[in-house]
Parts: structure tokens; C-alpha cells; sequence
């Protein structure tokens, strides 16, 4: 199977900015893994919308996925309580 490429809204690089570094590894590496399966395990399709949510720990990883291009989009990444649920 090809990898999806992924992309990051702009806005998203300034919330990774204030996630402590032990957590943005964390992050991080859920991200990459989108790459090889933009539906893994535990991902959620949010109601009403074309777009996907995982879970790290008490962050929360918002995203689209464009099948057609293989292409991720990374829109949202903060703190449970700030993100869509």
C-alpha cells in the first residue's frame, strides 16, 4: 500500500509549540503513522463532518483524509478539552 503524504494546517505548527516535548513525541509519532493507515485503530469520523480524530494520551489529533490524492491534513492538535470531540 502507498504511504499517504501529510500535511499540517498552518495553524497546527503554533499549538505543537506550547505541548510539553515528552508529550509532541508522542504526538508526533501518531501522526507519522498516519501515513501508513489514516484509519487506525481507535480513530473516530466526526459527526457531521468529513473529518477523523485520534486520541494521544489527553491530546487529541484532528484530521482529513483525501483518499483520491493520498494526502493527510492535519488541521487541530491540542488538550482534550479544546478540540472537537
Amino acid at each position: 500500500m502507498a504511504g499517504y503524504e501529510i500535511l499540517f494546517k498552518e495553524s497546527v505548527y503554533r499549538e505543537l509549540k506550547n505541548i510539553p516535548k515528552t508529550d509532541l513525541k508522542k504526538i508526533l509519532s501518531k501522526i507519522e503513522g498516519l501515513a501508513d493507515d489514516p484509519r487506525p485503530t481507535g480513530s473516530q469520523k466526526l459527526t457531521g463532518l468529513e473529518l477523523y480524530r485520534i486520541r494521544q494520551g489527553q491530546y487529541r489529533i484532528v484530521y482529513s483524509i483525501q483518499d483520491n490524492e493520498l494526502l493527510v491534513h492535519v488541521v487541530k492538535v491540542g488538550h482534550r478539552k479544546d478540540v472537537y470531540r
